[in-house]
């Protein structure tokens, strides 16, 4: 004869909200993260909010550094331009950078901008901007600024 319980073996009891897992429902023990509404503020957020706030219109109110660095024009002399290049050579940022007149900033070729208002050899200036002075001696000595 076969003996057979009158009750079967209790259920065990669910507890932790969510889900069938029981107890913790799975996050572990207590603190922060085991509560309801966890959320845990970013470190970037709370970099930025310490910054002062600037005032008047700047396109970025905090952390102006997080955003990309806005490169100012390299000046360069005709003078230094003259003592390094021959008559006739072509003058733009690569061979100025050749020449070690301009040096990379930030990894990347910076612009360029000719100032000076006396040259006496013929070059032609591509890829640089100059002034209006520096512009007129170039022409003045048979070279050419595109």
């Amino acid at each position: 004869m076969q003996i057979k319980r009158t009750h079967p073996n209790r259920e065990k009891k669910y507890i932790g909200r969510g889900g069938r897992r029981g107890k913790t429902s799975g996050r572990g023990t207590k603190g922060q993260k085991a509560r309801a509404g966890n959320k845990i503020r970013p470190a970037l957020r709370d970099a930025i909010k310490k910054l002062p706030r600037l005032r008047g219109v700047t396109i970025n109110k905090r952390g102006s550094f997080f955003t990309s660095v806005r490169l100012s024009p390299v000046a360069v002399s005709l003078s230094d331009i003259e003592r390094k290049f021959e008559s006739g050579e072509t003058v733009n940022p690569a061979s100025l950078l050749e020449k070690s007149l301009i040096s990379k900033t930030h990894g990347r070729m910076p612009r360029v901008k000719i100032l000076g208002n006396a040259v006496s050899k013929k070059i032609s200036v591509s890829g640089c901007t100059a002034t209006k002075g520096a512009r007129a001696a170039i022409v003045a000595a048979g070279g050419t600024v595109a």
